[in-house]
């Protein structure tokens, strides 16, 4: 059976059965962090069509192959700080290519229409079980993550330039921020609480809060250690731009969305905002004669 395959196509073979058995080793891992009994079920049955991949490919290869342990401790890692959910999402679209890949060994492994139909079956699988807190509340989280954005670039430009003094623009677009995110963490308790859309609105106010905290905290990083007041909107506008294409990234993975979309929308809206903040600092400066 080996000897009828041509040496590029075994090359090919042994390259998918190492990632059959990365993957095997990545759901196994992941089988025993997930709480939910269902969902550890379902990671256990897809790693054993994993190995039974592995097993197969091996009949045809002739040899034993070791898993890419970085890939696994790498998707171990993602799962335990970013989620399951995006995790195999991102997983899931390397699923989608190992589909059209298997294509290419059709005329050689008689097996492969059948392991094509898993790698189906998997993403059927996976998409059934992702349920997960954080992406259930992600709407908290994204009503946080935007405000804090729209709220504090503008505030902060508009200080800037009225103000020019970094540390005191720092203080106070820190004050405001996080006024700001405890009356936005009690609008959405209330909200949600008023809903019952099965969320429970302490948690989803916390995830509010906390998404509102952190992008302050990050966006006036800037300003408190750096003089120069131009430089210190400069930076603190470039960390608002990676928020969001960071955000925008884990959302477009988790809920299969346009990234490129969603990213241009909220970083148009932000620095719209800031611009026009700027230009009202300006104006009050110049018409105020605010000298600080």
């Amino acid at each position: 059976m080996i000897m009828n395959i041509p040496q590029e196509v075994k090359a090919k073979l042994i390259h998918y059965q190492q990632n059959e058995i990365t993957e095997y080793h990545i759901y196994k891992r992941l089988a025993k962090k997930v709480k939910s009994q269902h969902n550890a079920k379902v990671l256990e049955s897809i790693a054993k069509e994993e190995m039974s991949h592995y097993s197969l490919f091996k009949k045809y290869s002739g040899k034993d192959v070791a898993p890419k342990w970085l890939k696994v401790f790498f998707y171990t890692f993602l799962a335990r700080f970013l989620g399951l959910t995006f995790t195999i999402k991102l997983m899931e679209q390397g699923e989608e290519s190992a589909q059209q890949r298997y294509q290419n060994i059709k005329d050689y492994v008689a097996e492969a229409e059948e392991i094509i139909k898993d790698e189906f079956e998997h993403e059927r699988k996976l998409i059934d079980l992702l349920d997960e807190d954080m992406l259930k509340y992600m709407g908290s989280v994204v009503l946080g993550l935007n405000d804090a954005l729209v709220e504090l670039t503008g505030a902060l430009a508009g200080f800037t330039l009225a103000i020019q003094n970094t540390r005191l623009v720092g203080i106070l677009a820190g004050i405001t921020g996080f006024a700001a995110a405890l009356s936005m963490a009690a609008s959405e308790y209330l909200s949600t609480k008023a809903e019952a859309e099965g969320k429970h609105p302490l948690k989803a106010s916390v995830y509010t809060g906390l998404a509102y905290i952190v992008t302050v905290f990050l966006l006036i990083l800037p300003y408190l250690f750096i003089a120069n007041y131009y430089i210190a909107l400069i930076i603190a506008l470039i960390i608002a731009v990676v928020i969001i294409a960071i955000f925008n990234y884990y959302i477009a993975v988790a809920k299969d969305m346009n990234f490129k979309k969603q990213f241009l929308e909220m970083v148009i809206i932000s620095l719209s905002v800031s611009a026009i903040s700027f230009i009202i600092g300006l104006l009050v400066r110049k018409f105020f004669g605010i000298d600080i």
